[in-house]
């Protein structure tokens, strides 16, 4: 076959017209890079956070103004040595629009690195370290969940006032998030005329309490806050429970200290009182919707994580939606997002200027397996965003 000149120019034009038509329907999805764990002791948070991620999406019909969404994914293994790797396989093998990640804070500080190198949007729907919205806050960092601060400060608050508690011991691994935790409930209670006596530390990942529980005992507070979470946290509130202490001095916490641990804690964490952004029994239609929705399509109850994947999305629907859908246009996407009103599972919440929720946090009683809604410890608290130049 001999092609004319005017035959290949025509060719030519035609290949250049699906060219560009691919490259239109290109901009037509949004690739979103999901950096969580999927191994390990954190999985079931990972699963949770994409559930509630891809819900939303789901209940959107597919798509995020008007946009199909594509999903990349990678473990994240829990490991910080391994985050920027990780995070570098989504934003220049896969090229995603945004990042979605993580639960581990050491490996949020990681993510958060490469977002500011590469000027990528990242939004973290768990991982509390304070520095995220502190002194690695950037214009395109997001966070939907929690500062450590935040309901520790709180369950500060609370102990003076409300329990009307004078003294009390601190008691965490020593880590960046327990350490945060112990500072924020400190600044609380003593603001409101409470001292702590003593802030005790094991090394992470320990779980031989006996020792400490001893000096709790002589010590004599007339409470105990502390932070753990996971295996951790069910060891240590059976221990306490075992070494007599829960009758004799009342044990406080952040959420995470009975959040995905009832089952195994059984009757120990009965009564416990902690603080957190989210409850097992709010009453508001959004909550309703969203747990029904949810056990509906994972054949699962959702949990917190759920709930900040879920609002994950809410936030970046926010941003695309002020963008006319272009994630190109980040200007209007990041205003869209920092002036977001969330209808959240959790209630209404809003962004700081550091990019936090201000947002609720409850006060919650354990009762059975069930952590339930007692009051609003603190109205819509804002985290103190220290070290943010943003």
């Amino acid at each position: 076959m001999t092609l004319t000149r005017r035959s290949f120019h025509l060719l030519g034009a035609a290949a250049l017209g699906l060219a560009l038509h691919g490259a239109a329907l290109a901009q037509d999805k949004i690739k979103v890079g999901l950096m969580l764990p999927y191994t390990g002791t954190y999985a079931a948070l990972g699963t949770a956070i994409e559930n509630g991620f891809r819900l939303y999406v789901q209940e959107q019909g597919g798509k995020l103004a008007g946009k199909d969404i594509e999903y990349f994914k990678v473990d994240d293994e829990s490991d910080p040595a391994k985050a920027p790797e990780n995070a570098n396989k989504l934003v220049k093998r896969d090229q995603v629009d945004v990042l979605i990640g993580t639960v581990h804070s050491g490996v949020a500080m990681g993510m958060a690195k490469v977002a500011k190198d590469n000027n990528t949007l990242l939004i973290v729907p768990n991982a509390g370290t304070d520095a995220i919205t502190g002194p690695l806050c950037a214009p395109n960092i997001f966070r939907t969940s929690f500062s450590n601060w935040q309901p520790a400060y709180a369950m500060g608050l609370v102990a003076a006032e409300q329990r009307k508690h004078k003294t009390a011991v601190t008691l965490t691994w020593k880590y960046a998030a327990g350490e945060e935790s112990v500072r924020g409930f400190k600044e609380g209670f003593e603001a409101k005329g409470g001292k702590v006596l003593k802030e005790l530390y094991l090394p992470f990942p320990n779980v031989e309490f006996q020792a400490l529980l001893t000096e709790i005992a002589s010590l004599k507070p007339d409470a105990v806050y502390v932070f753990f979470a996971g295996g951790g946290a069910v060891k240590f509130v059976k221990d306490y429970a075992a070494a007599g202490l829960k009758d004799r001095i009342p044990l406080y916490g952040a959420g995470f200290l009975t959040d995905g641990t009832l089952e195994a804690q059984g009757e120990a964490a009965n009564g416990l009182f902690t603080t957190l952004h989210y409850a097992d029994d709010l009453t508001n239609p959004k909550d309703r919707e969203f747990r029904l929705a949810y056990a509906k399509t994972f054949k699962l109850q959702p949990d917190v994580y759920a709930v900040q994947g879920y609002d994950a999305a809410q936030l970046l629907a926010a941003g695309l939606k002020a963008a006319n859908g272009d994630i190109k246009n980040r200007d209007a996407l990041i205003k869209g997002m920092e002036q977001a009103k969330i209808n959240s599972p959790r209630g209404p919440f809003s962004m700081s200027k550091a990019h936090n929720p201000v947002q609720d946090i409850y006060l919650r009683k354990v009762d059975g397996k069930v952590n339930r809604s007692v009051s609003v410890a603190v109205k819509q608290l804002a985290d103190p965003a220290r070290g943010c130049r943003m």
